[in-house]
């Protein structure tokens, strides 16, 4: 009986949300998360500390 419930929830899971997808303007959720990852490169990048071996590399 488990495994019948399992199966039935997540059906109706996945056709809720193909439904909602087609019938709204959802954002797309991968792109949303490349950007933000991206975006905390970038910072990290900004405030990242330089190690004494980095600096010797550079001269």
């Amino acid at each position: 009986m488990g495994i019948i419930r399992t199966s039935f929830v997540f059906s109706m899971g996945a056709i809720w949300g193909i439904y909602l997808a087609q019938s709204y303007n959802v954002p797309d959720v991968k792109k949303c998360a490349d950007n933000f990852l991206y975006k905390a490169k970038r910072i990290e990048e900004m405030h990242r500390k330089t190690t004494k071996s980095s600096e010797k590399d550079k001269i």
